[in-house]
């Protein structure tokens, strides 16, 4: 069992860039999926990036500009996201799955982080 605890987000101008943490101790070290997710206002919750010992993915949408990895040595997991946009602005949610990405099953979830992005 983990829970995941996001951090990092904040206000930016557009074009900024930010680094997203996700404390997920042990688990960083598990096979399992872990992923980031975002809600924006007035939107439902949509996948970013998702990670396990086999493959990592990206929605279209994101890829290019975040990129998702493990920091092993801290133990969490990264979201950085490059050249934000004012519709990057939302809450960022870390997540954690006790199965592979490939079932999209996620278990745990943290409270979210808050990115807000002005032009």
């Amino acid at each position: 069992q983990v829970q995941p605890v996001e951090s990092g987000g904040d206000s930016v101008q557009a074009g900024g860039s930010l680094r997203l943490s996700c404390v997920v101790s042990g688990y960083i070290y598990t096979k399992f999926c872990l992923g980031w997710f975002r809600q924006a206002p007035g939107k439902e919750r949509e996948e970013i990036a998702v990670i396990d010992a086999d493959t990592t993915t990206y929605r279209d949408s994101f890829k290019g500009r975040f990129a998702i990895f493990k920091d092993y040595q801290k133990e969490r997991l990264i979201l950085q996201m490059t050249n934000l946009k004012p519709e990057d602005t939302g809450m960022y949610y870390c997540a954690a799955s006790g199965d592979y990405c490939w079932r999209r099953q996620f278990t745990y979830w943290g409270q979210g982080t808050q990115v807000t992005v002005s032009s």
